[in-house]
C-alpha cells in the first residue's frame, strides 16, 4: 500500500510541478524562441494601453474569427513594430488610420509597417482582423490550447489555458509578460442558448443576426495576456460579497448548471476563509474593481485574473490527494486555493520574464502552507510544506534561460515555497515576515518585475545578506549541504555549495531537544555540544531546507 500511494504522489506530483508551464526539458533555442522572447526595439518601442479584443468562437467548427484592437504610447520614434500571433490562425488584414498597412510574418512574429514615423510620446492606435482554427490543447491546462468538450448533458462546454505555451496561440497580442495592457475590452460571441464567461465585469449581452450573442466584459486593471479567458457552457450564476480590507468585494460563482448543488456548499467552505487567510499575508485583494470570479472550467484550472479556472471536480486536496502527505492538505480544496492565492503573486505581481517564474509558483505554493497555518495552526502549516518537499528533484536551476521564453525547473513550485520558508526563519518574527509579503504585494501592485527586483527588496525589509542565499537556491542546482562531524563533545561544521562565501545561518540541536542558531561557512568551525548529541542524534531543524552530510 506504501508504494502505491508513492507512486501515485509522483504522479500527482508530475503534474503539480508541469501546471501552469511549458513543459519541461527543451535545450535547443531557435529563432523562433528568441523571437517569442526577447524585448526587441521592435516591442519595446511601444506600450500597451488598451485592447478590444472581438472574437467570434464556433464550436461545431472549432474554429473562431475576429479582431483586437492595439491601443498604445509610443515609447520612442518608429515605423515598425512586432506583434504575436501562432502561425496558423490567418491575420485577414491590419488597418490603421482606416486604411490597410503591410504586415510580414516570421514564425509567430507579425511586423507591421506604419506609412509614416509614429512620434515618442503619440498615442495611436490599429486592428488586427484574424481567423481560422486555433490549436487544441493536447493535455490542458498544461500543454495548452483550446479546450472542446461537452457537459454530461452533452452540451458544449469550451475554454482557453495558454500559460507558457502564450496568449498569442488564440489572439494577436504584444505576447510578453514584461507589458500588461492597461485596460481590456473582452467581446466573445457564443450561440445564445450557451453562457459564457470572461474577465472583468460584464458590460451587456447584445444579440447577433447569426444566432449568437456577443458578451462584453471589461476589465479595468492591469492583466497580463496568459490569464485573459473565456468559459462557454450551461451555466449556473450566483452571487456573494466579502467585507475585506478594501470594503466589500463581490463574488460571482459560475458552475455548470448540473453541478451547482455540489458546488455551493463546496466553494462556501474555502473562498472566504482564502481571501481572509491571503488578505492577512498577502493584503487586500488585488482586484475590487474587477471582483472575484471562481469558474468551473473544462480543465484542472488556471489563475485566469478576475475569473478563476477551476477544475478539481469539487474535491478535497489536489483530486482527492494531498500533494504534502500530511493528511492537512484534504481539508481544502487545492484547486480553489492554490489558483487563487496566484491572484497575488502571478496576477498583481508579474514577473518580465517566465525566466523568473519561480516567484509565480514557489510564492503561491507557499500560500498553500500559509492557508494551512491560518486555518489549521502554525505546526500543520509547517508539516505541509515540509511534506511537500518529497517531490524535489534539484535537478536544474530554478530561474530559467532568459529572453527565449523558458521557465525554470519544476522544482519551482515545493523547493520555492522552501526557500521562502527558509528565510522565514532566517527573519525569525513572523510579523515582520507578513509585513515582507504585504510590501511585495504593494511595492510591485500592478507592475511587472523581475527576481532580482524581489530578491533585493526582501534583502533590504529583513535586513538580512541574502544575495549568496538566493544565488544558491535559484541559480544552482542543489540545495546547501551542512558537512558535520562530531568528535570528543565538538561539533566541527562547513557548508558544502556552489556559491562561494556562502554562509547563511542555521539552527541544529547542540542539545537535546531543542535547536541552536550556528553560522557555518565554506571553512570549517566548531562548537561545543552537549554529550548527550551523538553524530547519529545530530539534527536540523526541518523548517530550514538543506541536507546535511556525516563527515568521518
Amino acid at each position: 500500500m506504501k508504494q502505491i500511494i508513492l507512486s501515485l504522489f509522483a504522479l500527482v506530483l508530475f503534474n503539480h510541478s508541469t501546471q501552469a508551464q511549458l513543459l519541461n526539458g527543451k535545450q535547443n533555442y531557435t529563432r523562433a524562441d528568441t523571437l517569442r522572447g526577447m524585448l526587441t526595439p521592435l516591442r519595446t518601442c511601444y506600450d500597451i494601453n488598451y485592447y478590444h479584443l472581438a472574437v467570434k468562437i464556433d464550436i461545431d467548427k472549432k474554429t473562431l474569427s475576429g479582431s483586437n484592437e492595439f491601443a498604445f504610447t509610443a515609447t520612442q520614434d518608429f515605423t515598425k513594430l512586432q506583434f504575436d500571433l501562432f502561425e496558423n490562425l490567418k491575420i485577414e488584414k491590419v488597418v490603421y488610420q482606416g486604411a490597410e498597412v503591410p504586415f510580414t510574418r516570421e514564425f509567430g512574429a507579425v511586423f507591421v509597417t506604419f506609412p509614416k514615423t509614429i512620434k515618442k510620446g503619440a498615442k495611436d492606435r490599429f486592428t488586427v482582423f484574424y481567423g481560422g482554427s486555433p490549436r487544441v490543447a493536447r493535455n490542458p491546462p498544461w500543454d495548452g490550447g483550446f479546450i472542446f468538450r461537452k457537459d454530461k448533458a452533452g452540451n458544449p462546454f469550451v475554454s482557453v489555458a495558454c500559460q507558457g505555451l502564450g496568449a498569442s496561440v488564440w489572439w494577436p497580442t504584444k505576447d510578453h509578460q514584461s507589458d500588461e495592457v492597461d485596460s481590456m475590452l473582452i467581446s466573445i460571441s457564443a450561440p445564445k442558448d450557451l453562457d459564457e464567461v470572461s474577465n472583468g465585469r460584464l458590460r451587456s449581452i447584445v444579440d447577433k443576426p447569426d444566432g449568437y450573442r456577443e458578451h462584453n466584459w471589461f476589465v479595468s486593471n492591469p492583466i497580463n495576456n496568459y490569464t485573459v479567458s473565456f468559459y462557454i457552457g450551461k451555466y449556473a450564476h450566483w452571487t456573494d460579497s466579502y467585507n475585506g480590507e478594501n470594503g466589500p468585494l463581490t463574488i460571482d460563482y459560475w458552475s455548470l448548471k448540473e453541478d451547482s448543488a455540489v458546488a455551493r456548499p463546496h466553494w462556501d467552505a474555502d473562498v472566504k476563509p482564502m481571501l481572509a487567510a491571503f488578505e492577512h499575508w498577502f493584503g487586500p485583494y488585488p482586484w475590487y474593481k474587477d471582483g472575484f470570479k471562481l469558474v468551473q472550467a473544462p480543465h484542472l484550472g488556471m489563475e485566469h485574473q478576475s475569473a478563476v479556472a477551476y477544475g478539481n471536480q469539487f474535491k478535497k486536496g489536489y483530486l482527492g490527494s494531498d500533494m504534502s502527505g500530511t493528511g492537512h492538505g484534504l481539508k481544502w480544496d487545492y484547486i480553489t486555493v492554490h489558483e487563487s492565492g496566484h491572484e497575488w503573486f502571478a496576477n498583481n505581481v508579474t514577473t518580465k520574464d517566465i525566466a523568473d517564474m519561480w516567484v509565480h509558483e514557489g510564492f503561491t505554493t507557499y500560500s498553500e502552507a500559509l492557508f494551512t497555518e491560518y486555518t489549521q495552526g502554525k505546526k500543520a502549516g509547517e508539516e505541509y510544506l515540509i511534506g511537500l518537499r518529497r517531490g524535489i528533484g534539484n535537478r536544474s536551476p530554478m530561474i530559467g534561460p532568459y529572453h527565449v521564453n523558458k521557465e525554470g525547473s519544476p522544482d519551482i513550485y515545493p523547493k520555492g515555497a522552501s526557500l521562502i520558508h527558509t528565510i522565514r526563519q532566517l527573519v525569525n518574527d513572523d510579523e515582520k515576515f507578513r509585513q515582507i509579503l504585504r510590501g511585495i504585494n504593494k511595492t510591485f501592485y500592478h507592475t511587472t518585475t523581475t527576481s532580482a527586483e524581489v530578491e533585493k527588496y526582501i534583502a533590504k525589509q529583513s535586513g538580512l545578506k541574502l544575495d549568496k542565499v538566493f544565488d544558491q537556491y535559484l541559480r544552482h542546482a542543489k540545495i546547501p549541504v551542512l558537512a558535520y562531524k562530531i568528535e570528543n563533545g565538538i561539533l566541527q561544521y562547513r557548508w558544502l555549495t556552489d556559491v562561494k562565501g556562502f554562509d547563511m545561518p542555521v539552527k541544529v540541536s547542540l542539545k537535546p531537544d531543542s535547536y541552536t542558531l550556528i553560522h557555518p561557512t565554506n571553512d570549517w568551525k566548531s562548537s561545543k555540544i552537549d554529550p548527550a548529541v551523538s553524530s547519529e542524534l545530530f539534527k536540523v531543524d526541518p523548517n530550514f531546507y538543506i541536507k546535511i552530510q556525516k563527515e568521518s
